[in-house]
């Protein structure tokens, strides 16, 4: 169950309903998100904060009773850099940390990365399909 009972309509509000700590945490990840992806949206996806690029969902992040989470929204993502996320809980296309042990940015910059590189592949390959019916 996430810490934030509420149904925020934007990231800040959404972030004030959390403790400090996961906030704290939580903020800087944002920050390293648009960092990232500077082309990217902020919106609300799924009751969390959420990045979308070009139209597509990019990634997402929150906040539980007991942990952080980034979702990258994507189990291929999450699975060709499980060398990386060794050493945090993970499932098909999250990342769970402990506010007080944030995601480093240069890993956070990593998956954002490759999370574009992918959606960007697949509207390729929705462009080709489409050109080759029409």
């Amino acid at each position: 169950m996430r810490a934030n009972k509420i149904r925020a309509k934007t990231i800040d509000e959404y972030l004030a309903a959390l403790s400090d700590d996961k906030r704290q945490a939580l903020e800087s990840l944002r920050n390293t998100i648009r960092a990232a992806a500077p082309r990217a949206e902020e919106c609300i996806s799924y009751q969390l904060p959420a990045f979308r690029l070009d139209g597509k969902a990019l990634v997402a992040f929150g906040a539980t009773a007991n942990h952080c989470a980034f979702y990258t929204m994507s189990g291929v993502t999450v699975e060709a850099h499980k060398e990386d996320l060794k050493d945090y809980s993970t499932s098909k296309g999250t990342v769970r940390f402990h506010p007080t042990k944030p995601l480093p940015a240069t890993l956070v910059r990593k998956l954002v990365k490759a999370r574009m590189a992918e959606n960007a592949a697949q509207q390729r390959r929705a462009a080709d399909g489409a050109s080759r019916r029409g």
